[in-house]
């Protein structure tokens, strides 16, 4: 079957299918032609890999990503981003930066965060005298700490693959990887602002107006610290808390800010369920490509000669990141995960390398696909929404690449950035 299997799937990804669509159909000509399994179990496992109680998090964090969003919430977030280093020299790509890694907080997804404060910041940047491609750029690159910061919807999914971890320590081992990216792009951005003399967006507002800002977006931040303090003090599940965000996120909206009408909701609904229903689709033709490998024994298989090899943790994380890198250019990070996940998890946990760490640089390396052609749904996203060329965009992403690939380095050598919290957290 792996001998059908794999050139169908690439061969459909090469015609523009879909990738849930590529997977299921070649989940079916594998199966048809060279198995005597009935084509209905490919039906059987898509609704199996759906059946999960964890994954009831998935549509109920999207819900609440969009209620959250509403133009209120975001723009508390931008202004007190930007009152904070907005007066600094390439101040408003700073806040642009900050903006995301606050807003990953709310949204668990790179692409809500590249198409929800982040289009707003381009459209400020460049008022501010930047130019659209680089301010597109920035935005791109800094969007990827959309699954690293929890929530995370990749995150959930991982823990469903990974029973050495769970989706609350997940959640804890993010927080500091996703804060040094965030620096790194700072930096980053800090370097291209002084070449180009990016001017600081505004004068320093006093103490006092930072307070006033900060109090504004409080009811929005407190969201971050509900989530992630609820799980760790164990006052609710991963599921439970994105019911709670979505409750949380109806009551801000509607009462503190004022901005949610009640004729709102049903478009926020369909928008939260067309999304759900897309990454839930992925899902369940991942689940049935993932069975079909391990019918194939090709997991154990690769675990088998892998671990024959005598690799030593770093030089079997190095040759991991380098396969999830060029993985990463041809698929999306959530079938990169369920297909990946139950072939490399094992192999990492045999050589001694701890789960959290592990998990935290799979997600990464494969969150940086989305920032990478030929597939690149940042790109896509952000070009088309601004109305540029994708290869207009990619010309000003080597910076931020220097700075992702130094953000992964650090975190793949240095294990304690996404350890401590959860050993900390009791995890």
């Amino acid at each position: 079957m792996a001998e059908i299997l794999f050139p169908a799937l690439f061969l459909l990804l090469a015609l523009g299918l879909p990738v849930a669509f590529a997977m299921a159909i070649a989940v079916f000509a594998a199966i048809t032609l060279a198995s005597n399994y009935m084509p209905l179990v490919v039906v059987k496992e898509m609704f199996a890999g759906l059946d999960s109680f964890p994954l009831l998090a998935v549509p109920f964090f999207i819900l609440a990503s969009e209620i959250m969003t509403g133009g209120a919430v975001t723009l508390a977030i931008l202004r007190l981003a930007q009152s904070l280093v907005g007066h600094m020299r390439g101040g408003l790509g700073h806040a642009n930066v900050i903006s995301s890694a606050m807003f990953a907080g709310i949204s668990g997804s790179a692409l809500a965060d590249a198409a929800g404060p982040g289009t707003m910041m381009i459209r400020m940047m460049e008022k501010g005298g930047y130019d659209r491609p680089y301010a597109s750029a920035l935005t791109i690159a800094s969007a990827v700490v959309g699954p690293i910061i929890p929530p995370s919807i990749t995150m959930i999914i991982y823990a469903m693959q990974d029973q050495n971890v769970s989706v609350g320590s997940l959640f804890m081992a993010g927080v500091l990887p996703g804060l040094m990216i965030t620096l790194m792009v700072l930096l980053a951005n800090a370097r291209v602002s002084k070449q180009r003399n990016y001017a600081s967006g505004e004068p320093m507002p006093s103490l006092a107006e930072i307070a006033r800002i900060a109090l504004f977006a409080l009811p929005a931040l407190i969201l971050i610290i509900l989530i992630v303090g609820g799980i760790r003090f164990g006052v609710f599940t991963p599921t439970e808390a994105s019911v709670i965000a979505v409750f949380y996120a109806l009551i801000v909206g509607m009462f503190v800010y004022r901005s949610l009408r009640l004729r709102d909701l049903p478009g926020i609904v369909l928008r939260a369920a067309l999304t759900s229903g897309a990454v839930l689709l992925i899902l369940g033709a991942a689940r049935a490509f993932a069975w079909v490998l391990i019918i194939e024994s090709i997991p154990q298989f690769l675990a088998e000669t892998i671990i024959a090899l005598d690799l030593s943790p770093i030089v079997f994380l190095l040759a991991v990141n380098l396969l999830l890198l060029v993985f990463g250019l041809f698929m999306d990070p959530l079938p990169g995960v369920m297909i990946l996940v139950p072939i490399l998890a094992p192999i990492s946990f045999a050589l001694g390398i701890d789960p959290n760490h592990f998990a935290i640089v799979v997600i990464i390396n494969l969150t940086l696909g989305l920032t990478t052609p030929p597939v690149g749904s940042l790109i896509f996203v952000v070009s088309s929404t601004m109305g540029l060329k994708p290869s207009t965009l990619i010309r000003e992403m080597p910076p931020f690449f220097v700075a992702l690939a130094a953000a992964l380095l650090l975190i793949t050598f240095v294990p304690f950035l996404s350890t401590w919290l959860p050993t900390v957290s009791g995890f």
